[in-house]
């Protein structure tokens, strides 16, 4: 069975990167055009069996009005998801999902984070955890249905890399891990105590959850067999509208704003 889905993986990198290459000059040719992922597109077949993982796709972006390649990205990942709810959340939206149902502390934390990717980092932790699902990176594609990835799982982690490096691009769980409030609450805690020195990824990215994680009895799955990042868009298409977005362009010691400054992505 690995070898088929390995098979996958490939076939979903060539189908992902010829659509790249033709996107160079569809937005030569086209440099306004946008295509809107919707905020919401309910499931198209009934699933076949009970979940303890609801199923429903959790994304955001700073702007659903999307380039080529990502919009393709989102048709792939649906036409391997058909049997669940998909939900795109904005920016707006995230900061009001926060403020109605956290703690007055994680909502003032929320909004000191001065990095949309960074925001995402933790608004993703506390929907999963509330409402759970599945969360994907924007430029995340899945590899195999989504179904066959979570069947008979409570949460499922991955890990990147060779399979040594835990990611948070691709989560699913049910409501109410501990794991996931662990994570939330090492967040909090970076924010209130923050370092100048430590950027997104060590702040409320990957680091975070691998450490949560540390001493848990915890099965991972492969990247491999899951969800990869790239094949469909890169940092050009995916902030074509928002020149140096990407979180590796945010400082460190611009990532937290102090406590009496107003948050803004």
């Amino acid at each position: 069975m690995n070898t088929v889905i390995i098979l996958c993986n490939r076939l979903s990198k060539v189908i992902g990167n010829i659509c790249k290459l033709l996107a160079y000059p569809f937005h030569f040719m086209f440099p306004k055009k946008r295509f809107a992922i919707p905020s919401y597109s309910k499931a198209r077949i009934q699933p076949s069996s009970e979940s303890d993982i609801p199923r429903v796709i959790w994304q955001t972006n700073y702007s659903n009005k999307s380039t080529l390649p990502v919009y393709l990205n989102y048709l792939f990942n649906r036409l391997l998801s058909l049997d669940h709810d998909y939900r795109y959340v904005s920016t707006e939206e995230r900061l009001e999902f926060i403020r109605d149902n956290t703690p007055e502390e994680v909502y003032e934390c929320y909004k000191r984070i001065n990095d949309g990717a960074a925001q995402a980092d933790l608004w993703r932790l506390i929907v999963l955890n509330l409402k759970g699902g599945v969360y994907l990176d924007i430029d995340a594609n899945l590899v195999w249905p989504l179904s066959r990835i979570t069947q008979g799982k409570r949460h499922v982690f991955i890990k990147n890399k060779q399979d040594t490096q835990i990611t948070n691009f691709f989560l699913a769980t049910a409501p109410d891990n501990p794991i996931y409030q662990k994570t939330i609450d090492l967040i909090i805690n970076n924010i209130k105590n923050r370092d100048e020195t430590q950027g997104v990824y060590s702040t409320t990215g990957p680091e975070v959850l691998s450490n949560a994680l540390q001493g848990e009895d915890v099965d991972f799955r492969s990247y491999r067999y899951t969800c990869i990042q790239g094949s469909f868009t890169n940092e050009y298409f995916q902030y074509l509208d928002k020149p140096r977005g990407k979180w590796i362009h945010t400082s460190a010691k611009d990532l937290i704003k102090d406590e009496d400054s107003d948050s803004k992505e």
